[in-house]
C-alpha cells in the first residue's frame, strides 16, 4: 500500500468516527492554494474547513521562545500591559507592526473567493463572511449578498486590527441572531474587546470568541461562564498556548470550545512548511476521552452551525 493509499484510509477512519472540522481558516493561496489545502486537510485528517478572507499577507512567523514569553504575558492579569505593547503595536495608517516590521491589514478581505472556493468544494469548504464597520463595504449588504450562498454559516469580524468597537457590530448581529447563525470575533483591547456591550443589545447571539478568549483569556473564560450562547475557538499557535487551551475547557467544559486553526499562520514543521495538524494533535494529546474530541474538533461547530 501507498502512503497516499494510507492517509486516505486514515482519513476514511476518522470521519467513521466523527466529523472533524477547522471552524477558522484564513483562504491565503500564497501559502497553500485550495488544492494544496485538501491535501493538507487529508493529512491531517481534517473532513471540512470554515473559510474566511485573508487579512494580511504571509509573514515571517516570529521565533517559538518569543511566542512562548507572549503567551506567559497575556495570559497573567498583572503582565498583559506589557504584553499589549508587544502585539497592539501600529503604524498611524492602522498597520500591524510584527517584529517592528510593519504588514498592510487588508480593510475588505475578498469574501468572493471564499464562496467562489466553497462552490467549487462543497464537500470540504464552508464558508464565513468578514465585515468591517470601518471598511468601504457596507456590513449589511456583504452578508445580504452571500446570505443565499451554498455553505455560508455566518460572519466573522476582526474590532482589534480593523480598530472598531463590537457594539458597531449590531446591525449584522440582529440579522445573524435572527437567523440562528454564529459571529466570529477577534477581540481587541479595551473598548475594541468589549463584546459585553454588544450583547446587552444582541443577547441572543451566538457569539465565538476567536483564540480561547484573547486577549483577556481566564478573565474572559469567568465572564462567559453563565453565557451559554458564548463559545471559544482555540485556533492561533501565537496566541494560544497548550496551558491556555487545557484550561479553557477545564474552566468552560468541552461543549463550549471547538477547534480552529487560523491557518495558514502559525506555527511551521522542520521543512519550513505550515504544520496545519499542530492544533488538531494537540487536542488529542490533551484530551483522551473520545467524548470531549469529538465535540472539540467538530460536534460542537456543526451543532452551532445547524449541521446536525
Amino acid at each position: 500500500m501507498v502512503l497516499g493509499e494510507t492517509l486516505q484510509l486514515d482519513s476514511m477512519n476518522i470521519r467513521e468516527r466523527f466529523m472533524v472540522i477547522d471552524c477558522h481558516y484564513h483562504l491565503e493561496e500564497r501559502i497553500f492554494n485550495k488544492a494544496l489545502l485538501i491535501e493538507e486537510m487529508d493529512r491531517a485528517g481534517i473532513d471540512k474547513v470554515a473559510l474566511m478572507g485573508s487579512m494580511i499577507a504571509p509573514f515571517h512567523e516570529p521565533p517559538r521562545f518569543l511566542l512562548e514569553i507572549l503567551q506567559f504575558l497575556l495570559e497573567h492579569r498583572s503582565l498583559r500591559g506589557i504584553a499589549k505593547l508587544l502585539v497592539a503595536n501600529f503604524t498611524e495608517q492602522g498597520d500591524v507592526k510584527i517584529l517592528g516590521k510593519p504588514h498592510h491589514i487588508f480593510p475588505d478581505p475578498d469574501n468572493k473567493s471564499i464562496f467562489d472556493a466553497v462552490k467549487e468544494n462543497p464537500n470540504r469548504f464552508l464558508g464565513w463572511v468578514f465585515v468591517n464597520p470601518k471598511g468601504k463595504n457596507d456590513p449589511i449588504a456583504e452578508l445580504q449578498k452571500y446570505l443565499a450562498a451554498p455553505g455560508f454559516i455566518g460572519v466573522k469580524a476582526h474590532p482589534f486590527w480593523h480598530h472598531f468597537t463590537p457594539i458597531e457590530l449590531v446591525p449584522v448581529a440582529e440579522m445573524l441572531s435572527r437567523l440562528g447563525k454564529p459571529l466570529l470575533i477577534h477581540c481587541g483591547f479595551g473598548e475594541e474587546g468589549d463584546f459585553d456591550a454588544l450583547l446587552m443589545r444582541v443577547p441572543n447571539l451566538k457569539l465565538i470568541l476567536a483564540h480561547a478568549g484573547f486577549p483577556e483569556y481566564s478573565d474572559t473564560w469567568k465572564s462567559i461562564l453563565k453565557k451559554k450562547n458564548v463559545y471559544l475557538d482555540l485556533s492561533q499557535t501565537s496566541y494560544v498556548s497548550e496551558k491556555a487551551t487545557r484550561e479553557a475547557v477545564s474552566f468552560l467544559g468541552p461543549e463550549r470550545l471547538m477547534f480552529g486553526t487560523d491557518g495558514p499562520y502559525g506555527f511551521h514543521n522542520e521543512s519550513g512548511r505550515y504544520d496545519y495538524g499542530f492544533i488538531k494533535r494537540r487536542i488529542e494529546g490533551i484530551f483522551p476521552q473520545d467524548k470531549w474530541r469529538k465535540m472539540l474538533l467538530g460536534e460542537n461547530f456543526a451543532a452551532l452551525i445547524g449541521m446536525l
